[in-house]
């Protein structure tokens, strides 16, 4: 066996969560490392992401185009890893390849269209943004902005969760892009210092106060593009102080995530006074546009336009804490744990 290791960790449902995930939710498994067959590949994996939406994988939601777990699956996640042994010949051992790994130390594939691989091309930058800015959440961050929300320079732009994975990404993008002014909500100063570092003409500490009268302070004339990965009531405070023809695009909702009922916006209404216009966002529906934006996010980060904060944990034991911490806000940035010891 290629690699040298003959067993495969990983991490599954022990349970189903009830609100945020705790300990006793999580079970760590291993098995035998098959060969890989015809048409398949073995790769290495050495950074998982860690997201929110996970709590939701494991409450046994069919969450987009994922399936449902059951108690004992392995939970979905996606990982960036090298190829140890290739059965195809499209893809070389020694590659990069970053996809849906799942909470694996390894993954046997044949790469079919629903676990979504893709090549991991800008191999002079740490692998670890393949979860952060150069891969899904630098793709939110930037088709969100340029494609899905045609966001226009000069527009001022409104990030909720704008310390996180995501949104620390989107303000440095509207910067690049020419938004003014661009304004962040976080929880507490630190993360609130972290986005001005990064651009943010106002950081708004959404639990310092009246959010709803910070917002109109900080953008007395309407937010003209709110990006949300927030949802529930911030999303029900930005409703109330959009401009003339605004855009609200629909990214993410972590508040909801662990919530027993849905959240019902009662204030929707206001984007009629407003001529506004409210649009979701799935990232997975512009794959056409992946290329093009890790060429232009990876040149950001070579000219230092865009600096990735990565939160990387050391090892595969940790990823049970590190998803439940995202749920205390303890973390800024993408959330990674390193699987394969002394990766850069």
């Amino acid at each position: 066996m290629s690699g040298g290791q003959q067993v495969c960790r990983h991490w599954c449902i022990a349970a189903r969560p009830r609100g945020a995930p705790r300990t006793e939710d999580f079970c760590l498994e291993q098995s035998e490392l098959p060969e890989p067959g015809a048409g398949e590949v073995l790769l290495e994996t050495l950074y998982l992401s860690v997201a929110p939406v996970m709590a939701m994988y494991m409450s046994g939601e069919a969450v987009a185009d994922l399936p449902a777990l059951d108690i004992g699956d392995v939970i979905h996640g996606r990982g960036v890893g090298r190829v140890l042994e290739s059965r195809r010949d499209d893809v070389q051992p020694g590659e990069l390849w970053h996809g849906q790994f799942g909470w694996r130390t390894h993954r046997v594939t044949a790469m079919t269209p629903a676990e979504r691989f893709y090549r991991f091309t800008a191999t002079d930058l740490p692998a670890h943004l393949a979860l952060g800015a150069l891969g899904m959440t630098g793709y939110s961050a930037y088709c969100g902005l340029v494609i899905a929300g045609r966001v226009k320079p000069g527009s001022s732009v409104l990030v909720s969760g704008a310390a996180g994975g995501v949104g620390h990404v989107v303000v440095q993008v509207a910067r690049a892009l020419g938004c003014s002014p661009v304004v962040g909500i976080a929880g507490g100063e630190e993360k609130c210092e972290l986005l001005r570092k990064l651009g943010c003409d106002v950081a708004i500490d959404y639990r310092a106060g009246s959010l709803e009268q910070d917002i109109r302070m900080a953008l007395p004339d309407g937010v003209d593009f709110y990006f949300d990965n927030v949802g529930g009531e911030t999303l029900m405070a930005v409703l109330e102080n959009l401009s003339h023809r605004a855009t609200v695009l629909l990214c993410g909702s972590i508040s909801e995530y662990t919530r027993e009922q849905p959240f019902g916006l009662t204030n929707y209404t206001r984007l009629r006074r407003h001529d506004a216009v409210m649009r979701g966002f799935y990232v997975y529906n512009h794959t056409a546009e992946f290329a093009s934006a890790q060429a232009q996010l990876a040149n950001w980060i070579r000219e230092d336009r865009l600096q990735p904060v990565q939160n990387v944990v050391d090892g595969f034991e940790q990823m049970p804490a590190a998803l439940m911490g995202l749920y205390t806000g303890r973390n800024s940035g993408k959330q990674v744990v390193r699987v394969k010891a002394g990766e850069t």
